[in-house]
């Protein structure tokens, strides 16, 4: 099919705006002290709490998030278009207003937080913990909007014949069902542990950014260019490890997703 010429230019445009930020990030890196940038206890510091609550995030949004999006894949249309709207409200709500909305629930004045607060002198916010929460909140929807996509995707087939030869239903599920949909839990899994690490907005709000406690990469990267935390050298440095993580990823599930194919 032959494309009309103006077409290439919106969208060299459009490649441009894409590339040339990424470009200009690995111009600033200094090379030559790189690893020693990366690997200051700042910087280490950011990255290992960033990777250890972005995992125990994922691993709550598989725990949570899976029956969720097999319930919505399976149930009727009407209430499958609304449980989706509400799995999508985090994906289009600004950071900052689910970092609020984070603390509305669960700060010392919250709604559920106040009478925890009350009653054992803990509040949340400003935690380690808080940060999981937060880096749940924002990346559940990656994972429940894949797999649900995956699971209807697969039809439900092979599920009637299981049932049909006499399996009960959690045998219909660990055994069909899940198998089937395994490349998209796979997919999702990973693009929720992409964002979570990534997370800045509703943990700088909900969790802030103490050192060693709620500073993550997005927030050490944010505070060295106000000058605190780690160097301004590191933040460049940790920019390019998330980008380069990033990339991976993306690269890593288009892989996953063609020997699925094959």
């Amino acid at each position: 099919m032959t494309l009309p010429r103006g077409l290439y230019i919106p969208a060299v445009g459009a490649l441009a705006l894409l590339v040339l930020p990424i470009v200009g990030l690995i111009s600033r890196v200094h090379w030559a002290t790189f690893w020693s940038d990366l690997l200051s206890p700042a910087a280490l510091g950011a990255l290992g709490l960033s990777l250890g609550t972005g995992a125990v995030a994922t691993l709550i949004c598989l725990v949570l998030g899976v029956p969720f999006a097999v319930i919505i894949a399976r149930s009727r249309m009407r209430v499958a278009a609304v449980l989706r709207t509400i799995v999508l409200i985090p994906l289009v709500l600004p950071p900052l207003v689910g970092g609020l909305a984070l603390i509305s629930l669960l700060g010392r004045s919250g709604l559920i937080g106040q009478p925890i607060y009350e009653a054992t002198g803990f509040s949340l916010p400003y935690t380690t913990p808080a940060v999981v929460v937060a880096q749940t909140f924002v990346s559940m929807p990656f994972l429940v909007i894949t797999l649900e996509g995956a699971i209807r995707t697969s039809g439900i087939s092979h599920e009637q014949i299981a049932s049909t030869l006499g399996a009960g239903r959690w045998r219909v599920l660990t055994r069909v069902t899940l198998p089937l949909i395994l490349p998209g839990l796979v997919g999702g899994t990973v693009l929720c542990f992409a964002r979570a690490i990534g997370e800045f907005g509703a943990t700088a709000l909900f969790a802030g950014n103490a050192e060693g406690v709620t500073r993550t990469m997005p927030l050490a990267i944010y505070t060295a260019f106000n000058g605190v935390g780690v160097t301004q050298d590191s933040a460049v440095a940790l920019s390019l490890l998330l980008l380069v993580c990033a990339v991976v990823i993306i690269a890593g599930m288009r892989s996953w997703r063609e020997d699925a194919v094959r």
